[in-house]
């Protein structure tokens, strides 16, 4: 051993010289611990050839190797052999590390233990690549980042040379995925697996039933996935098959059976767990309805303990979610019965009113003792939080800072949501930002301990299976960077310089964030012709931001296809992000440069011709769009906006004239067009011009 590991630090002691951290290969994304850049490169041949070197053979080493060999073969060599076959060939078996890639790991990870190892050291020299790890754990992150070291130079993939030696901030970063309002089969779920493990999530949080759909197989109760379900569920089959999947990506799988509130569809499956007489279907609309359990039935209780027996085994995580959240207790309230029975069990308030909160307390409290004897431990929506709770509850703060804060201060371990909710359409930078564990966390050391981390949440009341890889990626990789690099690491702008290069990578991966929009406006275009403009309008517009488009005078329902330009545009549109950083330049070079030198000098020109043609661009648009918008009723309602796009580009255009000139813009000429512009913010077709605010910081500059 002692020589094998000589010869292996000889074989790869080629030195990497530090150097500053060039444009062109700091692609990593997330950022980690350490990157230490040489300037060479190591060239992938076809004859590329990996092997790995683990512990004494066991059953549990044996897994681990077939999950590397599985994620070697699968998810890189693609990447580094573009357009090659893959085979078991390229895998040398040899006694002596003589690949191209080496990897050794110390012994098996235990995915169902939080924290376990999973540190790595990378390094690329121009004889080869070493891939070291504590863990197979720490194998499978190593070879994420290994990935997007990938660069295309001349028609061959090389890598930089470099030192990596990378560990994650926090041992919880998750991604919920919800199948219950929109289901999401199975192929789905699989892909946007191999996009967490690209982006070193290790959590998928799989939120399995609402009010709109119950989506796991019950034999004990089959009506919940055939009433609740409407057909439309995984089998007991596929939910092995989706944990395996996970596990062999380093991914724990986590399970959500909302209650007692957002339980629509058990009741239209089961009535008799109603809290009232009236019978239900399936939620066929969103919103919070304040449909709950009856918790003062022992056959509540007795239902869920079976289901519950038959389910977790399904899932070998030691967590459990039960939701908890949203329920205002209107119907408890409204109860007589179960007025009586909060009254007769102290169920009360200091002034003896019924108390809902203490009642669902009680709940949780039953709950919790069901998953104890199932070797579960409770995690429940921040609602659950209280006095009585037990202290093995993981509390998941999706409200606020206070939730998070509050479960540590009372012993419970807690993770962060709040400021991750990425199907609220805001911007990558502002779910980049918020930190479980700011350096002004109101916590001991002790407590701080007790966070575990975060997920990144979508909710997918406006997410089909079609369009919801277009919601998540690339933002969601933002919370991934955030949850797994330094506290330390907050540049936006560069953040958004790895998004970009990041994209097309996940593409590679088979997700559908590109391709989708893309075919969607194929359609609603009806034309090859039509594509281009209709691309350009959709390019600068977003969907309404945060629960707006419940509101916005279209009723949606589980039925309503999403299928309108809303659906094809952007979360974030990048074009308007990188127009506005353009005008940010231009208005800090026109206050740093002398007038009458201004845009005479090259970068001044440059910039100023690139607003101008991108500014010209879009009022020509309108003419070219306006036909297709209207000849077709499911883009009519979004011919305002162009009109308004016009409008705007051409008092911005106006404002550029002027700086150009050196004039400033008269008081009376200013006014008149903000109050232009604000008349100009109105949404239609649920979406808003993106690039607004940034064409009013130009007019408004003085």
């Amino acid at each position: 051993m002692r020589y094998f590991l000589l010869l292996f630090a000889l074989l790869f002691a080629v030195p990497v010289l530090a150097q500053p951290t060039p444009p062109d290969t700091r692609m990593l994304l997330p950022v980690p611990l350490q990157a230490t850049w040489g300037k060479s490169r190591f060239a992938v041949k076809p004859d590329f050839t990996w092997q790995v070197f683990t512990p004494t053979q066991t059953p549990e080493t044996q897994a681990a190797d077939s999950a590397v060999a599985e994620a070697v073969e699968r998810l890189v060599l693609p990447a580094l052999l573009p357009g090659k076959p893959v085979t078991a060939s390229r895998r040398r078996a040899s006694p002596l590390p003589t690949a191209a890639l080496v990897l050794q790991y110390g012994r098996p990870g235990n995915l169902l233990t939080v924290g376990d190892d999973e540190s790595y050291t990378l390094r690329v020299t121009p004889m080869g690549v070493a891939l070291n790890a504590n863990t197979h754990l720490g194998i499978l992150r190593g070879l994420a980042t290994l990935r997007q070291l990938a660069q295309v130079e001349k028609k061959t993939v090389v890598l930089p040379e470099v030192d990596v030696v990378d560990a994650p901030r926090f041992p919880w970063r998750g991604l919920l995925i919800d199948a219950a309002r929109h289901f999401m089969p199975v192929s789905v779920i699989k892909r946007n697996l191999d996009g967490m493990w690209a982006t070193k999530f290790n959590v998928l949080h799989w939120h399995l039933s609402d009010d709109q759909g119950f989506r796991v197989e019950s034999k004990l109760f089959p009506r919940l996935h055939q009433v609740g379900g409407q057909g439309q569920f995984y089998t007991q089959q596929q939910v092995r098959d989706i944990v395996r999947y996970a596990g062999r990506r380093g991914i724990r799988v986590i399970p959500e059976l909302d209650m007692p509130g957002h339980a629509t569809a058990w009741l239209a499956a089961y009535p008799r767990l109603a809290s009232n007489d009236s019978t239900y279907g399936v939620a066929q609309r969103w919103g919070v309805l304040n449909i709950a359990m009856d918790p003062t039935r022992e056959t509540t209780y007795s239902f869920i303990d079976s289901l519950l027996s038959e389910v977790t085994p399904l899932f070998p995580d030691p967590y459990f979610h039960i939701g908890g959240d949203e329920n205002d207790g209107r119907q408890w309230r409204r109860n007589p019965r179960i007025m009586d029975y909060m009254k007769q069990n102290g169920f009360v308030t200091e002034k003896g009113l019924p108390d809902k909160h203490a009642l669902q307390a009680y709940f949780n409290q039953r709950v919790l003792a069901m998953l104890v004897r199932y070797k579960k431990q409770l995690v429940g929506w921040d609602e659950i939080l209280g006095p009585g709770l037990p202290p093995s509850a993981v509390i998941q703060s999706w409200r606020g800072k206070k939730g998070l804060y509050d479960a540590a201060k009372t012993g419970h371990q807690a993770l962060l949501s709040n400021g991750y909710y990425i199907d609220l359409n805001l911007s990558a930078a502002s779910h980049y930002l918020p930190d479980p564990l700011p350096q002004d966390a109101p916590l001991t050391p002790e407590q701080q301990k007790l966070i575990l981390g975060g997920e990144a949440t979508m909710w997918a009341e406006f997410a089909d299976s079609v369009i919801v890889d277009y919601r998540i990626w690339p933002r969601a990789a933002a919370v991934a960077e955030r949850l797994w690099s330094a506290a330390s690491v907050r540049d936006v702008p560069d953040m958004y310089r790895r998004l970009a290069l990041l994209s097309p990578q996940l593409e590679t991966l088979g997700l559908q964030h590109r391709k989708a929009p893309a075919q969607l406006l194929q359609q609603l275009a009806a034309s090859t012709a039509a594509v281009v403009p209709l691309r350009t309008l959709a390019q600068v517009l977003e969907p309404v931001k945060e629960y707006k488009r419940h509101f916005q005078g279209f009723k949606y329902t589980t039925q309503t296809p999403l299928n309108r330009l809303v659906d094809a545009a952007p979360a974030e549109s990048d074009v308007a992000r990188e127009f506005g950083g353009r005008v940010d330049k231009l208005l800090e070079y026109s206050r740093t440069t002398p007038t009458e030198a201004r845009f005479r000098e090259a970068g001044g020109k440059q910039q100023l011709a690139a607003l101008q043609e991108q500014l010209q661009q879009w009022q020509n648009n309108d003419a070219l769009v306006q036909p297709i918008l209207q000849q077709n009723p499911l883009l009519k309602e979004y011919a305002p906006l162009s009109t308004t796009l016009k409008t705007a580009t051409a008092l911005a255009q106006e404002r550029l004239t002027l700086l150009e000139k050196g004039q400033a813009p008269t008081p009376a000429w200013q006014a008149a067009a903000l109050k232009q512009l604000d008349a100009l913010k109105a949404p239609a077709g649920q979406t808003e011009l993106a690039v607004l605010p940034h064409l009013r910081r130009l007019v408004e500059a003085k």
